[in-house]
């Protein structure tokens, strides 16, 4: 979806711009390409070993970069100290990068055996394997259950209690196998491994997702220039509710300052992407516009 992240940004010559996610450095690059050596980019990430492929994509470029190794919802101190009050256009792409996946000593897929981590940085303290061994049943239930929006979370939770009362589950594919046992193989989703959504929630568990989200949205909208965009991925529909909500409250919103949502709907990969890269089958864009009055 970079070509039309990148038509959505209306990234152009010169200006401020701020890619919140930058991950490997794909959308980074194509951003520098459209807005020259008279723009700058500024490029967050939380995550230090998938920012210094970032660093290597955008070798040569360094002049035209800010990079910085932090949660975007330091993004208002990041710009103080770069002493900029407003910028032309952020981006937020909220999905786990390639190499955070095949990482195996990440542990945040449920297709390797590595440690059961799931941290995007080093500075959070409680990995995966802290919850999954040290929550009780109830809190664990809730926790599926609302994060990952799977309707076996009680199952699941039930049979992790009983398997770390046999010993300490540190793995992944442990973890993965255990929720295999517990979901009915007839009731098996289709497209997806039945871990799926159990290992989505431990991941927004452990790294605070979506209260980073809902932090950062409204602050990101408040930081655009006149005809400054706003565009942010997401990857399922808890993240996708929390930006369509944001983005409605802001053009319901009568002020100096109005925004105007780009995306009626959200935009989705065609399907020959889906075709190239399955991973995108799941990404939501949406987009809007800050005008002001």
């Amino acid at each position: 979806m970079t070509d039309i992240v990148i038509e959505y940004l209306d990234c152009r010559p010169g200006g401020v711009w701020v890619d919140c996610t930058a991950g490997e450095g794909g959308h980074a690059k194509q951003i520098l390409k459209r807005i020259g050596p008279e723009g700058l980019l500024i490029a967050i990430d939380r995550d230090a070993g998938v920012l210094e492929k970032a660093k290597d994509k955008l070798k040569g470029q360094e002049e035209n970069v800010r990079i910085f190794n932090s949660n975007f919802t330091g993004l208002g101190e990041i710009l103080k100290e770069l002493r900029i009050s407003k910028v032309d256009g952020i981006l937020f792409d909220l999905g786990l990068s390639t190499f955070q996946l095949e990482d195996r000593s990440r542990g945040f897929s449920f297709k390797d055996d590595g440690p059961l981590d799931m941290r995007m940085s080093e500075e959070i303290s409680k990995s995966a394997a802290y919850y999954v061994n040290n929550l009780d049943e109830r809190r664990l239930n809730e926790a599926i259950f609302r994060y990952g929006e799977e309707r076996w979370a009680k199952s699941i939770a039930g049979a992790i209690v009983r398997e770390r009362g046999k010993g300490t589950i540190e793995t992944a594919g442990a973890l993965a196998e255990i929720i295999r046992r517990a979901i009915p193989r007839s009731k098996w989703p289709g497209r997806i491994h039945p871990a799926t959504r159990t290992f989505q929630a431990l991941r927004i568990l452990v790294n605070e997702e979506l209260e980073a989200i809902e932090e950062t949205l409204p602050a990101a909208i408040g930081l655009l220039k006149d005809k400054g965009r706003i565009c942010v991925i997401s990857f399922h529909s808890l993240e996708d509710r929390i930006v369509k909500n944001v983005f409605r409250d802001f053009s319901g919103r009568k002020e100096e300052a109005m925004f105007k949502v780009l995306t009626r709907k959200p935009v989705v990969a065609s399907d020959e992407e889906k075709r190239q890269n399955p991973r995108s089958r799941s990404a939501k864009l949406r987009a809007g516009e800050v005008i002001n009055g």
